[in-house]
């Protein structure tokens, strides 16, 4: 199990930017992209799905963070 403070870190070190590019690509925000990719998970891989999901989970972070 990660250490506690150190998931984020974990998540997101394997291939930094890979889900802003595919956002990119799709001429969306990582927002937009994300919503579209939850709201129509059976047309992605089931890897983007779980990115987009973690996208959305860090978003509700920072929001919470007030960074």
């Amino acid at each position: 199990m990660a250490e506690a403070g150190k998931w984020i870190q974990e998540a997101t070190s394997e291939h930094p930017g890979v889900f802003s590019k595919k956002a990119k690509d799709a001429g969306m925000s990582t927002a937009e992209f994300a919503a579209k990719v939850t709201a129509n998970p059976d047309e992605y891989d089931k890897k983007t799905v779980k990115q987009a999901n973690l996208a959305k989970t860090l978003s509700k972070l920072r929001k919470h963070t007030g960074k």
